[in-house]
């Protein structure tokens, strides 16, 4: 923009230097005539000039207010009408779940992304973040007894509902030789890995699903964090990662990184990808106090509040057919959790070992292209052996279903149902019933 406008500004400092230089005294009346239309072609070219160089000033003040070039600025906004439904033979808790999360809520959840490359092939993102979605409100992807099934609230219990945070602030670069780094204050372990190992979902309904079968493993952690990996050309990966949740906080009993109170999870992935299919496996040492873990059965969550730590294992992988069709993606993982706890804590009755799954099927263009149908099953973390040797009753299964209508490019509306057959695992009392079904209407704009 500003280069035209210079072009103009030098050829009308030129025809007016032109004709000043042309303007000689003359005695004759005809030369002192068209003397006269210079001049006044002199004045208008300088008036000219003088508004050129005005709009030049004006353009650069605008120009110096916009992105760089390299800044891509995006958002994304969720639009959910839902609510819950919750039977079993256990009526108190029936009675009591109902009261607090059976009302019909419409909620909304909108984040803001700036991605800036400096190179071409770095990244600086940073993600701001607001939402009116909470612990009682049920609507989001189905709130209820349990934080099965709530997506990625922890931004707003620490900031609250509708108001802007920035929910992500990284640096990715690439060092050479495959290696690539991440480094930065506002990170989430997912975003930490050279493969995340399922195509599952294409849209997100439970978080658990999102997950890959591993919930302990892969486990949503958000903070200060930093991670390293490698990439071969033949498919093979290699990353390993730390993520601190309260590393903001000075005090050491409160936070900070590397401490006893510092929420963290730390990682390493083995993964191998092809064109239709993917695999890895996982390792992540978790602290237990900090609600690291977060989707597991509310008996295995209370456990997990004690000082401590878990080791999670997990397997994941995927598989894609050439084509869309009847066949679905399949997208499965597994993952099993020794946890040790801190020596003041007594064991007794904790859960010592518990376990995960999940499987999920897509299918693209179902029905009308550009459409797609998704459903999951699985478990989330459930306690399969106790300190003391009692056998837990620790057992929940969920699923969903959903259909996701792509009206446009930059829109979608999805329908959706979800189960969850026993979300407060052992914390049921023996020989009752507690579930809840769930039901959604989720619209997702790009702009």
């Amino acid at each position: 923009m500003l280069r035209p406008i210079a072009a103009w500004v030098a050829s009308v400092a030129l025809l007016a230097a032109g004709i000043a230089s042309a303007q000689e005294p003359t005695d004759d009346p005809a030369l002192r005539q068209q003397q006269g239309d210079a001049e006044q072609q002199l004045q208008d070219a300088r008036d000219l000039q003088d508004a050129l160089e005005q709009l030049k000033h004006r353009v650069e003040e605008l120009e110096a207010t916009q992105f760089a070039p390299t800044t891509k600025l995006k958002g994304l906004a969720s639009l959910v009408v839902g609510s819950n439904r919750f039977e079993g033979s256990d009526r108190p808790e029936v009675i009591k779940t109902r009261d607090q999360f059976g009302a019909t809520t419409f909620n909304y959840d909108l984040k803001i992304y700036l991605d800036t490359s400096f190179t071409g092939e770095d990244l600086l993102r940073i993600r701001l973040r607001s939402g009116n979605f909470d612990r009682s409100s049920n609507s989001f992807y189905g709130a209820g007894p349990s934080k099965l099934s709530i997506l990625e609230t922890a931004f707003q219990e620490q900031s609250g509902p509708d108001v802007f945070s920035v929910n992500r602030l990284y640096y990715q670069v690439p060092l050479g030789q495959g290696f690539t780094a991440t480094l930065g204050p506002r990170v989430g372990q997912l975003d930490l890995f050279a493969l995340r190992p399922s195509l599952y979902p294409a849209e997100s309904v439970l978080d658990l699903f999102t997950l890959k079968g591993a919930p302990a493993a892969y486990n949503f952690q958000l903070g200060a964090g930093a991670g390293l990996w490698w990439q071969s050309r033949s498919g093979f990966s290699v990353s390993t990662n730390y993520v601190a949740g309260n590393a903001n906080q000075g005090d050491p009993s409160q936070g900070g990184i590397g401490t006893a109170n510092a929420a963290s999870t730390g990682s390493v992935q083995i993964a191998y990808k092809r064109p239709q299919w993917a695999a890895a496996a996982v390792v992540s040492s978790v602290q237990n106090a900090g609600g690291v873990i977060d989707y597991a059965t509310n008996f295995t969550l209370d456990s997990l509040k004690n000082p401590g730590h878990t080791i999670a294992f997990g397997l994941s992988g995927y598989w894609q057919p050439l084509q869309s069709g009847w066949m679905p993606s399949i997208s499965a993982g597994w993952g099993f959790n020794r946890t040790d706890y801190a020596a003041e804590v007594n064991r007794e009755g904790l859960v010592a070992n518990s376990q995960s799954w999940s499987v999920g099927l897509q299918w693209s263009n179902a029905l009308i292209p550009g459409n797609v149908l998704g459903m999951a099953v699985g478990q989330p973390i459930f306690a399969t052996s106790l300190y003391g040797g009692d056998t837990p009753r620790d057992s929940n299964f969920a699923w969903e279903w959903w259909y996701k209508v792509q009206v446009s490019d930059n829109l979608a509306v999805t329908p959706a149902l979800f189960l969850l057959s026993r979300p407060l695992g052992a914390k049921t009392p023996a020989g009752e019933s507690f579930g809840q079904l769930g039901a959604l209407l989720k619209t997702t704009l790009h702009f």
